[in-house]
């Protein structure tokens, strides 16, 4: 088993634990974050709850952003998420949470596509023709941007290059 592999299986696990806290989810039912993301109407529940700083903890492992870079993505300062860290049961705003999980959305998709982190977020930090020569990680800032990003990596997967 790989390292993504070993961190996908731990973020799996707190999705199931997180969903299992507002919904009659069968216990024995293998459940995860691909399983969440592809249930829209449990994903719109999970963002309107809040994202708990355990499930972004996992989900930051299968992502090839710093704190820095996260702290960037959700507009909040290190310090914060740093105080989040420390705070039990902290849930984060739906705001962060939908961001959270859009960008989880892209980081399992990616990693697929490039067979590793670092591979991928080379190509994120990489100007992009078919993406107006924009860095893609700039384009994750707002959910249109997202939405290129992750069609462009759906273009790569099946060899379409621009």
């Amino acid at each position: 088993m790989n390292n993504f592999e070993t961190h996908i299986n731990s973020v799996n696990e707190a999705a199931t634990l997180y969903v299992k806290t507002f919904t009659q989810l069968d216990v024995a039912k293998s459940f995860g974050l691909q399983d969440l993301l592809d249930d829209k109407l449990m994903l719109i529940k999970a963002i309107r709850k809040g994202i708990p700083f355990t499930l972004f903890n996992e989900i930051k492992n299968i992502t090839p952003f710093s704190d820095d870079d996260w702290a960037e993505i959700l507009s909040v300062s290190t310090k914060s998420l740093q105080r989040y860290k420390q705070k039990k049961d902290f849930l984060f705003k739906p705001i962060h949470s939908e961001k959270i999980i859009e960008i989880a959305e892209v980081s399992l998709v990616g990693n697929v596509v490039f067979g590793d982190s670092s591979k991928f977020k080379l190509w994120l930090n990489t100007p992009s023709y078919a993406l107006g020569n924009m860095l893609p990680i700039e384009l994750l800032k707002d959910s249109y941007g997202k939405e290129m990003v992750l069609a462009e990596l759906h273009r790569i997967d099946h060899g379409i290059f621009a």
